[in-house]
């Protein structure tokens, strides 16, 4: 729209809530419409007309959704200084009305017909009518999709002024336009801006705001009002590159998402603001899933800022945290660089489906087959495109990820298409989702780059000495491991399974592997007092089934012998696979640990390389303050009574462990592990099982007073490193820090 309209309508809207600057930010239902027509062109202003709308009310009965009528009052009923009053029980009513009405005083000026809003700022278009519309699933006339901001076509004549400043009062001002509203609802005067706004002042403010348009199209001004704000009717997807610039002011991170959302959800909640093309990027874990969380980008600064407002708004049941974000976190989710994934997404108003669970060797007439009709079924979800409308996801080396994103031309073909959610493909069920193009991107760019499991990086290895951690021939194979165990069973399952053999544990003996999400792993280490009980448990309970307490699945479990150092290893991380070389030579059954816990999928897999990092300590000193392996394991630190997960009769066998780097004992137990002194002035502390929220101040200020500068205060994945260096802190101090006694306990152990 470049011409001037022939006629504005003046709108004012009020909520049940805050008004001001704060209005719409607090989820309050509309109740109060006043508007009033000006003719552009014979410099004439309507009637004054106010609309009333009564909240909605959850408990309303058929008949009296009937009854949702509109009445017109006459002024002398209810006070009002309006020209003609109405009241409408429901928004969807109050909308149609407001419309029919304007309508209907357009049509009976006959001085044209083309009409846009105006009002006061954006907050009542963008903040309180689309938003609340959006949420109750009402369509909104086309009507309230572009308008004109009162406050923006003022700063045009006046630009020395600040727009967050400007009022109806200041710009009635600047115009000498008398007012008679009273000076309290001033934004600039009031001190609380969520006091709810009287009734009677929005019918004394459109009057003002109308003599304020007809004083900007008088001499001097002779303003034009064209190019009105738009809002968005739907949001458009696209593609992201890493190369393009985007603004740190226009980007938010929402949080609280529900998994199963998509970016036209994400627009949904936004709705009133306007999303730059392809600017809704949900957030994928290490595991390739959603988080919850999702960045958006949007047009200006502006609409940023108004979607700051919406800060635990809700989402359904859920609210959404809403925070400030940057241009840089934008381009890591929805940029991308590979042709391929451009030339995919380069078909715009395609519906993308994410498939997940595909055998390795799928192909692409395999996934259509899998979208074709099957017998007796009329409906019907071509891909479209045909091949071309099938992405595989594949490893830099070419080997398929299991997944793959497939387009659709419209909504019907999708929905159908998403029920054929976990329907057999070959030998295994797949997994279907609705996706975005920057899901796409984000799949893309982490198989391609990057391993999608983070793996925590290796200075503590790197200080161990270099030696063979293979374990030598001829150790004493004392311990058990069990595989497969249910991810439900507890100890007491476990002891349970053992039978007659739970006397033949060593104390504390019993270590339940944990992932690296901190879940069973299905693995367990079980240390024995002899190797030939060892060898008569693994003979026979090995596949016996094992239940568990607190689930239905029973599974069977594997149980082999093996070794305190082979335990010990698998423990800390490494990797026992039948493909390692040795001087001595040793079977794949023989061991009774091929493969490993770390050789799962959802584990660090061995085939990804880091640059290990530069050693802290020297071999030899490094070997001097390391126990072996199998007397750590053997001598385990002693529990404290009682623990919130497990009766006591289960406390002389546990001994939860992670993979790593978390030592092979209890995270929550007192103590350290003996060292010889060194001649050096300096040692280190490893503090594990810290809270994610500890950061570098809380642990100097645990150390302070043990001379342990910022700077050697490292923050590892899971644990912490701290190094206490100078002349004047020996190493008698350390174990004094070890056992202090200030605060919450912590579990320190000497390096």
């Amino acid at each position: 729209m470049t011409a001037q309209v022939d006629y504005l309508v003046v709108l004012f809207t009020t909520t049940s809530g805050a008004s001001g600057e704060l209005l719409g930010s607090d989820e309050r239902e509309l109740v109060q419409l006043v508007w009033q027509l000006v003719d552009i062109k014979n410099r004439k202003l309507g009637k004054v007309n106010e609309l009333l709308i009564k909240p909605d009310l959850s408990d309303l009965t058929e008949e009296k959704e009937e009854e949702d009528v509109v009445e017109e009052n006459v002024e002398e009923k209810n006070g009002s200084k309006a020209d003609c009053v109405f009241t409408a029980t429901s928004l969807e009513t109050a909308l149609n009305l407001f419309h029919l009405q304007l309508t209907n005083e357009v049509n009976s000026a006959g001085a044209g017909t083309s009409v846009c809003l105006c009002t006061d700022g954006q907050l009542h278009i963008r903040q309180v009518i689309h938003p609340e519309a959006t949420g109750k699933n009402i369509l909104v006339p086309d009507c309230f999709y572009s308008f004109f901001d009162l406050r923006k076509e003022f700063k045009k004549h006046f630009p020395t002024s600040d727009l967050k400043a400007v009022n109806v009062h200041l710009m009635a001002e600047s115009l000498s336009i008398p007012t008679d509203v009273p000076f309290m609802w001033d934004p600039s005067a009031s001190l609380d801006p969520s006091v709810v706004m009287s009734a009677d002042i929005p019918v004394q403010l459109v009057p003002i705001m109308s003599s304020i348009v007809l004083a900007l199209l008088a001499q001097p001004f002779c303003h034009s009002f064209c190019n009105p704000e738009r809002v968005s009717e739907k949001f458009e997807t696209g593609t992201c590159s890493k190369m393009e610039k985007v603004c740190d002011s226009t980007v938010i991170r929402a949080r609280g998402l529900p998994w199963q959302s998509s970016d036209q959800d994400i627009a949904r909640f936004f709705r009133g603001l306007n999303i730059a093309k392809g600017g809704a990027a949900l957030c994928l874990n290490a595991q390739g899933r959603r988080n919850g969380e999702a960045l958006v980008r949007f047009v200006s600064e502006e609409h940023r800022d108004l979607a700051l407002q919406r800060h635990k708004h809700h989402m359904g049941n859920r609210y959404i945290e809403v925070y400030k974000a940057t241009g840089e976190d934008f381009l890591k989710i929805a940029g991308g660089t590979s042709n391929e994934v451009a030339v995919f997404l380069s078909r715009e108003d395609q519906i993308i489906v994410r498939m997940r669970g595909l055998p390795f060797t799928a192909t692409h007439e395999q996934v259509l087959t899998f979208f074709s009709p099957g017998e007796g079924l009329k409906e019907t979800c071509p891909v479209s495109g045909g091949k071309d409308g099938i992405l595989f996801v594949r490893y830099p080396d070419g080997r398929p990820t299991g997944d793959a994103f497939v387009l659709f031309a419209c909504e019907e073909h999708a929905h159908c298409a998403l029920k054929k959610h976990k329907e057999i493909l070959g030998r295994r069920y797949i997994e279907l989702f609705k996706s975005t193009a920057a899901e796409v991107q984000q799949v893309l760019n982490r198989y391609s780059s990057a391993p999608l499991i983070p793996v925590a990086p290796a200075p503590l290895v790197s200080m161990l000495p270099t030696m063979s951690l293979l374990p030598p021939p001829g150790s004493m194979r004392d311990c058990l491991r069990m595989r497969g165990l249910p991810y439900t069973a507890s100890i007491e399952d476990i002891l349970t399974f053992l039978g007659e053999f739970t006397h033949d544990i060593r104390p504390h003996g019993v270590h339940m592997v944990l992932n690296q999400q901190g879940r069973p792993s299905g693995d367990c280490f079980i240390q024995m007092t002899s190797a030939e009980r060892a060898l008569q448990a693994s003979q026979r309970l090995h596949k016996h089934v094992m239940s568990s307490q607190h689930g239905t699945n029973s599974r069977y479990v594997e149980v082999f012998p093996c070794s305190a150092e082979e335990m010990g290893l698998v423990l800390m991380g490494g990797s026992l696979s039948h493909t390692h070389t040795h001087t001595h030579a040793r079977t794949r059954s023989g061991t009774g640990l091929s493969p490993p816990p770390c050789k799962s999928r959802r584990l660090s897999p061995p085939s990804y390389s880091f640059t290990p990092a530069p050693p802290i300590l020297s071999a030899e000193a490094a070997a001097a303050l390391y126990p072996p392996m199998g007397q750590v394991l053997l001598s385990p630190r002693p529990l404290p009574p009682g623990h919130a997960y497990y009766p006591a009769s289960a406390q002389l066998y546990m001994n939860y462990t992670a993979y790593y780097p978390s030592p092979p004992g209890s995270p929550t137990t007192v103590g350290f592990f003996p060292s010889p002194s060194l001649s050096s002035p300096a040692g280190l502390v490893r503090m594990p099982g810290l809270t994610y929220s500890n950061g570098v101040k809380d642990l100097i200020n645990a150390v302070q007073g043990y001379q342990s500068p910022v700077e050697s205060v490292s923050l590892l994945s899971s644990s912490l490193i701290g190094q206490s260096s100078g002349g004047d802190a020996p190493l008698m101090s350390l174990p004094a820090l070890l056992t202090k006694p200030e605060g919450q306990y912590m579990d320190l152990t000497l390096l």
